[in-house]
């Protein structure tokens, strides 16, 4: 199984791009299944990429220097919060919803879906992990320059991993799904 693990895989292998291969991605604007719900969904996680894109560049100006603990602290706080909180809800709708109509319909993806379950542990763990380092940083004094970069470099670190693992998730399950979407149509799939 370490071909599927989310730190080292670089895409699907050939036995669970049964529908990939078929439907490639530069296919899937124009093709006449794409529905509304798929549509939707590749857009809160293209909301996922930007807003944890955004994360990471405000801990990278922190880390540069381009802008002040406090600045830092008033940025970051407010979009962690709501992009973890956002990213839970969405996992959970799949976990329990998308994933196991899904799996019903084609079990011979079942692996990737098995694949797809696993991440969102692993995504949790780091979540968990973010905020440990976030409330590490705000518990810092103002004034301990050396102590706020520290913490501040662990978050930067944290939210540059779950960025990474992110981006690998969300392009394999889009990978996974929405070719299969392709192939027979939401209404197949009662969506």
């Amino acid at each position: 199984m370490s071909d599927f693990d989310l730190e080292t895989r670089a895409g699907w292998p050939g036995e669970l791009r049964l529908f990939l291969d078929r439907f490639p991605r530069e296919t899937w604007p124009q093709h006449p299944n794409l529905g509304e719900l798929a549509r939707f969904w590749l857009e809160i996680h293209n909301g996922f990429r930007a807003a944890g894109e955004t994360l990471v560049a405000t801990a990278d100006d922190f880390r540069e220097g381009h802008v002040t603990p406090t600045e830092f602290r008033a940025r970051f706080a407010p979009r962690l919060g709501t992009f973890l909180s956002h990213l839970n809800g969405h996992h959970q709708i799949e976990d329990y919803q998308f994933f196991p109509t899904f799996r019903a319909a084609e079990p011979r993806l079942l692996a990737g879906f098995e694949v797809l379950e696993r991440d969102h542990e692993t995504i949790h763990a780091v979540m968990d992990r973010m905020v440990e380092t976030a409330n590490a940083f705000m518990a810092v004094e103002a004034g301990n320059r050396d102590k706020l970069q520290f913490a501040g470099d662990e978050y930067a670190d944290t939210a540059g991993r779950l960025l990474t693992f992110l981006k690998r998730h969300l392009d394999d399950e889009e990978d996974l799904i929405v070719p299969l979407i392709l192939d027979r149509g939401e209404h197949a799939f009662g969506l």
